[in-house]
């Protein structure tokens, strides 16, 4: 083939290393589905990324077989169907109801629908040129939207200055892969395959920029970990508004000081009551009742982050 010609040695290099750092791009996720497989639940993960990045995939493969000539743009999309298929199964194996019918309703409406509505009006009334056009600018706009989507991400970092949902790792591989699929485009003169890679190298950029910025920053979750429990202990006194702020260790002490004080002085000032009354019986219960120690727990309430992925298909 043309690809494999001794007059293109770049473009072979840059279709080679495009090839590789993708293949570490597709598989950034495999440690999240491990602790799927080993917790035996989505944990809150969404499907979109991996269907989304399904149908990237599959367009590509389309859009360089009739092109022609483009054996290393198959290789990487066949890799990466076949990796975010099996991302998908694992997925719809472990989650639950409702993820599953909202991941086969997406399936169903991206593959079944869209891909297979673009598939046979590209491939029966165009032809040549024109439909290898026509694929490009599809594949052109779906890169754009899928190199985008990090954009939350992003967001969320400037907002928190955290930098827990940024894995530097995928951010630097991601820059990379746009880097050489964009030399492979450039040399083969094809500005589908060359202008999605643009942006997706700026947002690497960006994406390696705010983690060198608040990288020191720590996660908010690792933060209300190193939070201690803090107990404030208040002591009521009778029916008066006094309150009284006790350390936990000396409440018993000071509660038994508070009774005794209180008997000596209802035994001095009060009068004798009849035992028979039963509205002092109520009354004498409520002071009593007042006496008791009231705990107030002010411990942080625990945010819970949605999980966020970032997976970006190959040009």
């Amino acid at each position: 083939m043309a690809i494999f010609d001794l007059h293109h040695p770049w473009l072979f290099v840059f279709g080679a290393l495009g090839n590789i750092i993708s293949i570490f791009v597709f598989l950034a996720p495999v440690p999240t589905f491990r602790r799927i497989y080993k917790e035996k639940s989505t944990m809150g993960f969404q499907s979109v990324p991996y269907v989304v990045a399904l149908f990237s995939s599959m367009l590509w493969m389309y859009y360089a077989f009739i092109k022609k000539n483009a054996i290393l743009l198959i290789s990487i999309n066949s890799f990466g169907c076949i990796v975010e298929t099996i991302y998908i199964s694992i997925f719809l194996l472990y989650a639950s109801k409702e993820a599953r019918r909202q991941t086969v309703k997406l399936l169903v409406s991206l593959i079944g629908g869209l891909y297979t509505l673009i598939f046979l009006v590209t491939l029966f009334p165009l032809n040549g040129a024109l439909r290898v056009q026509v694929v490009g600018w599809i594949c052109v706009a779906v890169a754009v939207a899928v190199f985008a989507a990090p954009l939350s991400i992003v967001f969320q970092v400037v907002r928190t200055k955290s930098v827990e949902f940024l894995p530097f790792t995928l951010s630097f591989f991601l820059t990379l892969s746009a880097i050489m699929w964009f030399g492979y485009g450039l040399l083969q003169k094809d500005l589908c395959i060359a202008l999605p890679n643009v942006l997706g190298f700026f947002l690497g950029m960006i994406q390696m920029l705010l983690y060198g910025l608040y990288r020191k920053v720590k996660p908010a979750a690792e933060l209300e970990k190193k939070v201690p429990e803090h107990i404030v202990n208040i002591v009521v006194v009778g029916n008066s508004e006094q309150i009284h702020p006790v350390k936990s260790e000396k409440n018993e002490d000071m509660i038994k000081k508070l009774d005794e004080e209180e008997n000596r002085e209802s035994s001095v000032i009060s009068p004798p009551v009849p035992a028979l009354l039963p509205v002092a019986n109520d009354h004498e219960n409520e002071e009593r009742a007042g006496g008791e120690l009231a705990q107030v727990n002010l411990q942080p309430q625990q945010q819970f982050e949605t999980p966020v992925l970032v997976v970006c298909a190959a040009a």
